[in-house]
């Protein structure tokens, strides 16, 4: 049987649930997030957990919420286990959109779209990955 956090990074399609950077492209394995975090009474359960990369999650922290950039409204971020990726964001080469306050809040507080996360995409792209939905 596997273990959670492999039924995790299974679900996950090998990429972080945020920004989507591939598993493949970092020397080591990322952690798994916890969507709500314990400290905020977060369950360690499947429908709870998300695959992150390092930088997401460094960012996420123990956050749910943060301020739209364009509204200045607290605003919930992305939860990777009931929204669709594709409706609060999309691409522009190698930087995310936020198409909703949730994207946009999510891309802001997460550092999506820092000057070393767009580098990187950049970089994969030229090796011929492309962002997935």
């Amino acid at each position: 049987m596997k273990s959670l956090w492999d039924q995790v990074r299974d679900r996950a399609e090998g990429r972080c649930e945020y920004c989507r950077l591939p598993q493949s492209a970092v020397e080591f394995a990322f952690p798994v997030d916890h969507v709500r975090a314990r400290q905020h009474r977060g369950e360690t359960e499947a429908a709870n957990l998300a695959l992150s990369c390092p930088r997401c999650n460094a960012h996420k922290g123990p956050n749910v919420a943060g301020y739209d950039p364009a509204t200045g409204a607290l605003t919930r971020l992305f939860n990777p286990r009931r929204d669709r990726w594709g409706k609060h964001f999309t691409w522009s080469a190698a930087t995310i959109v936020g198409r909703t306050a949730v994207g946009r809040t999510t891309v802001e507080v997460l550092a999506m779209n820092s000057p070393d996360a767009v580098a990187a995409r950049e970089a994969l792209m030229k090796e011929g990955w492309r962002p997935a939905d």
